[in-house]
């Protein structure tokens, strides 16, 4: 008969990554200003992509294209500045902040309008 062993504490199988999502005011904030957009008629869907170094919330103007905007969060910045950033559909980097109510509230919203 084998012996079976409870192992209580296993450094080993602790997750690397302990922030591996939107705290909840992060959310929040994203939120809040998905609401502003859908109910001024601009985006109409939205999508959280995962993975193990950032987490983005992607918005559509229709749900068969590409996102419009993508709201970053970067788990291993090389640069504080480089925690959150905004980036477009190509992938280009709008604007990053080490601060994401900032980054949010200063980005300028009506200078990129989402084109059909």
């Amino acid at each position: 008969m084998k012996k079976l062993t409870l192992i209580v504490s296993n450094q080993n199988n602790e997750l690397k990554y302990e922030n591996n999502f939107f705290i909840k005011k992060e959310l929040k904030i994203i939120l809040d200003l998905y609401a502003k957009k859908v109910s001024a008629g601009i985006w109409k869907d939205y999508v959280l992509n995962i993975s193990k170094k950032n987490v983005s919330f992607s918005v559509f103007k229709r749900s068969s294209e590409n996102p419009a905007f993508n709201i970053c969060k970067n788990f291993e910045p090389g640069n504080s500045n480089f925690r959150y950033y905004i980036s477009d559909s190509k992938g280009n980097i709008l604007k990053m902040s080490k601060n994401l109510m900032l980054l949010i509230n200063n980005f300028n919203w009506n200078k990129y309008k989402i084109v059909n």
